[in-house]
């Protein structure tokens, strides 16, 4: 019966947290700052294609030819969500924000999402 319980009002605090969520995601001045930093990382990931680019290579040779020691030193960071990976070294946040390409082309951001893993 515990059990139960628990689980019940986990799921109900999660569904109150999802409408919390909602509510403030769907402010226009929440969404106005989101197109903001959506268009500041894409100049940035432009920016710094030239710089980055041979991190882009070696990532996909790595998943091409399956070089895990290649992909074990890749940073961890993803939005996977946004179909983001960091391509860069791991470690690189002391010196440059994650940096990888998207559908989209090329993109810089800086932190990390929930759906890292």
């Amino acid at each position: 019966m515990r059990t139960a319980v628990a689980g019940h009002v986990r799921r109900r605090a999660w569904a109150q947290a999802e409408e919390v969520f909602a509510a403030v995601l769907s402010d226009p001045e929440v969404r106005r700052i989101g197109a903001l930093i959506d268009e500041e990382e894409v100049r940035a990931g432009v920016e710094l294609r030239g710089e980055f680019r041979e991190f882009q290579d070696r990532y996909e040779e790595a998943v091409r030819t399956g070089d895990a020691a290649v992909l074990a030193r890749v940073c961890p960071g993803k939005h996977g969500r946004w179909g983001r990976v960091c391509v860069l070294s791991a470690g690189h946040e002391d010196w440059a924000p994650h940096w990888g390409t998207t559908a989209g082309g090329p993109v810089a951001w800086i932190g990390s999402a929930p759906d890292d893993d």
